[in-house]
């Protein structure tokens, strides 16, 4: 079995097979969100703070961190955001920049063991970021594609995976500390992209024995009805052996589908977190909301409560 543990100060999260599926709230990233990116550049982070604690109470495992804004100090404002969100939060984060000079400073500033977000197969990126991994003491993301861009075929992909677990070995980066991104490609452009993701998960799994993430939100861009399609994709990746996605706990839909997926996967032993969820949230809990008991971990079989009359009364 392939765990992945990242970790901040005081807590850890594991990234695993059969293991509860891993949210890494997408939310601190100025790409698209215009005024986040103008508060950031003017130092203001308090939409940062706010983000943060929000994806938390949503239930979010982890927390991505990116400060890509155009035309400004990339790491010092990347080192500003990490202490910020550590220091309102316990969770563990992944610091994301595509520029080397970003993740270091993030990577300083950090507590703990982070996940590092992320490296390509070129070589002069694997050349470049891998040694800041090792020595960090990190994890890290590795996104399938190459100097040849992204390719369509998935076995190319998956070839470029293998390349950079293999490089990662030889700086000393074991598999399990390599989380590999197949990358999502849109459904409503690649009507192939969902099957390719799960069989890419698969044998990534299978042969590499490497735990995955991915960007969840990507499947359904330019589609209506975004989060039915993402959180759909999410239960059937999680199905393929999906461990992780970067994604937003905000969108209750999404979540309700994860969570949903590790109970069929059989990753919530006993249903015991969709039960607790249902719970918080002031419903009835978990499978007696269809008038159905089950003895948890007894094999009994599920038994009605009560016939026509009572259900009716």
């Amino acid at each position: 079995m392939t765990d992945t543990v990242i970790s901040s100060a005081t807590r850890e999260v594991v990234i695993g097979f059969d293991r509860p599926f891993v949210m890494i709230g997408e939310r601190i990233n100025p790409t698209g969100r215009k005024m986040l990116a103008e508060e950031m550049r003017s130092g203001d982070f308090s939409r940062v703070e706010a983000d943060a604690l929000a994806q938390v109470a949503a239930g979010a495992h982890m927390l991505d961190v990116n400060a890509g804004v155009p035309l400004a100090d990339e790491p010092a404002l990347l080192a500003a955001a990490v202490k910020l969100v550590q220091s309102v939060t316990d969770v563990p984060l992944s610091i994301d920049s595509s520029v080397i000079e970003a993740l270091e400073a993030g990577v300083d500033a950090y507590v703990g063991k982070p996940l590092i977000n992320s490296v390509t197969g070129e070589p002069e990126v694997m050349e470049r970021i891998l040694p800041l991994v090792a020595r960090a003491g990190a994890a890290v993301v590795a996104i399938s594609n190459d100097e040849t861009g992204i390719s369509e075929d998935p076995d190319v992909r998956f070839d470029v995976a293998r390349r950079i677990v293999s490089a990662a070995a030889d700086y000393g980066i074991p598999p399990h500390d390599v989380v590999v991104d197949p990358l999502v490609m849109p459904i409503g452009a690649m009507s192939t992209a969902g099957r390719q993701v799960f069989q890419l998960v698969r044998r990534l799994r299978d042969e590499l024995g490497v735990n995955t993430t991915c960007g969840a939100s990507n499947v359904s861009f330019g589609l209506p009805n975004r989060n039915a399609i993402t959180g759909t994709f999410l239960s059937m990746a999680i199905g393929s052996g999906l461990t992780s996605a970067i994604m937003n706990p905000l969108h209750a839909e999404v979540k309700t589908a994860v969570m949903a997926g590790d109970v069929l996967a059989g990753n919530d032993e006993n249903c015991a977190a969709w039960i607790s969820e249902h719970r918080n949230r002031g419903a009835p809990a978990g499978v007696a909301a269809a008038g159905v008991t089950a003895g948890a971990g007894s094999g009994e079989r599920p038994r009605r409560r009560g016939g026509r009359r009572a259900r009716v009364g």
